[in-house]
């Protein structure tokens, strides 16, 4: 059915774009009045356009929309905070992307989620200012599987229900949280989970922003966080992501580069 033809304004985050057309750009925003959403910016691929400036990845922007037959198009466009240092080195380039890109992979569009919104601005923020990349997107992805629904079981076994104890644990995707040792050994698709690593993901669960800045996380850790936590998210959403590659390949990148300065 077509939509009624009417106007309205939103604020959000520019997700993504892909060009259309022979100028136009399409956007997916997450907005705070109406979750995710796509809307045609019609001739933002010109020169003298006015809109394109306001309507780069990651931009948090205040939106006027019509809405169309098919989609919502853009007739005015106003950054609200453009975050420019997010698009000075490729590090901080890759780990925005990885925030907007878990936003899209895990919202539909139309699911107004004000929490969701409210943790992306907060973390693009955070990143922006220098804040710890690794910390702010641990947070990140805690508190986004939190108001999905996925919050992971850290506290009892989810074999026997049992209360964990200070040790080294299994952790399995299927079940959603940690496993005992005894009943985790030969689980099929549990993997280990330090007991360093799952104490900081406690933290994580039960501490403001604040709070988890004041852990001092040794990057061994943070090396595991990331790949446990990507163990997680890509069983939930049953495929992986683009962005942790691509975060990896500069890292690796960088660390070539280190190496042949020391030569």
């Amino acid at each position: 059915m077509p939509r009624e033809i009417r106007s309205l304004r939103v604020e959000g985050v520019i997700l993504k774009h892909q060009d259309t057309g022979e100028a136009d750009r399409m956007l997916t925003i997450y907005t705070r009045q109406k979750g995710k959403l796509r809307a045609l910016a019609k001739g933002a691929r010109k020169v003298r356009s006015r809109k394109s400036g306001h309507l780069e990845p990651f931009m948090h922007t205040s939106l006027q929309l019509a809405t169309g037959r098919y989609w919502y198009v853009i007739s005015q466009a106003e950054a609200l905070h453009s975050y420019p240092n997010l698009r000075e080195n490729l590090n901080l380039i890759g780990q925005a992307s990885y925030i907007v890109e878990l936003v899209d992979k895990f919202t539909y569009e139309e699911e107004e989620n004000a929490a969701i919104y409210v943790n992306l601005i907060k973390a693009l923020s955070r990143l922006d200012k220098g804040e710890d990349g690794y910390l702010v997107l641990r947070y990140f992805e805690i508190r986004m599987l939190d108001v999905l629904g996925f919050r992971p079981e850290l506290q009892h076994c989810m074999v026997t229900g049992e209360e964990i104890k200070p040790e080294d644990q299994y952790f399995s995707a299927a079940l959603g949280g940690v496993v005992s040792p005894e009943a985790g050994k030969g689980l099929p698709g549990a993997v280990p989970v330090s007991v360093r690593a799952l104490k900081y993901m406690r933290h994580f669960q039960r501490s403001t922003y604040a709070e988890a800045q004041r852990a001092s996380i040794s990057p061994e850790i943070h090396r595991e966080l990331e790949v446990l936590m990507q163990f997680y998210i890509t069983y939930i959403l049953e495929r992986g992501m683009n962005t942790p590659a691509f975060m990896r390949r500069v890292r690796n990148n960088a660390v070539s580069q280190e190496d042949d300065e020391e030569e």
